[in-house]
């Protein structure tokens, strides 16, 4: 696995300033955050493989650093239950990128009714600044987000869950699980370690963080670069 340095100076050499949800993934995963298992797939013969590795039902995406709204260019399938749905949903996905370099993303399908936000946005006074709260398609609409100033610990991770609406639904309810909050903290401080480490990364936004059975997994995510 390259190191989040390797990527990010690529990156930057190509003249872009947002990563893939593959590559942004790779650098959650080098500082241990739990992130869908998935693989970049260029061709049917990968799909299959992935298939075969994640067995279904399966999620495929369009990935390119060019695309930061995949729902709005329908380069996204859920569900997908047999591998002529997979191959179908692949052909669709790579005629409708129009970009020489897309690939799909083909992941596993996460099941969780829970979805969270987590993420980091650098200020110019403040410096890189965590925030949490609601995730899903509503987050921009119903706006409850906590904040602090990295780095953070446990106590201050937990406040900030404590101040959201979703502090609440992180218990046990109607039959789920109560959320692990201890990896949730440790995913929030994490986050903070990054944004102090790496000054080329100016946002992260991890969206939905869904609740699997207690345990919160980065599902989708998006890391954009200083010019």
């Amino acid at each position: 696995m390259p190191e989040p340095q390797e990527i990010i100076e690529k990156a930057l050499q190509e003249g872009r300033t947002t990563l893939s949800e593959y590559e942004s993934k790779l650098i959650l995963s080098h500082y241990h955050i739990p992130v869908t298992r998935e693989k970049l797939c260029t061709d049917m013969e990968d799909l299959r493989k992935a298939a075969m590795d994640f067995g279904y039902p399966l999620v495929l995406k369009g990935n390119s650093p060019e695309i930061t709204h995949k729902t709005e260019k329908d380069l996204i399938r859920l569900d997908i239950r047999n591998e002529q749905e997979a191959e179908t949903a692949f052909q669709e996905i790579m005629d409708h990128m129009n970009d020489k370099t897309g690939t799909v993303l083909v992941q596993e399908m996460l099941k969780g009714k829970r979805e969270l936000l987590a993420g980091l946005t650098r200020d110019p006074q403040f410096g890189p600044c965590v925030l949490f709260g609601l995730g899903g398609i509503f987050t921009e609409i119903l706006e409850d987000v906590s904040f602090r100033i990295a780095p953070l610990d446990r106590k201050q991770a937990l406040e900030m869950m404590q101040e959201t609406k979703a502090w609440k639904m992180l218990d046990a309810i109607r039959g789920m699980a109560a959320v692990d909050k201890d990896l949730l903290a440790d995913i929030l401080i994490r986050i903070g370690q990054i944004g102090l480490e790496i000054e080329a990364i100016k946002e992260i936004d991890i969206n939905p963080l869904i609740v699997s059975g207690n345990r919160p997994i980065a599902v989708d995510a998006l890391i954009v670069l200083a010019p």
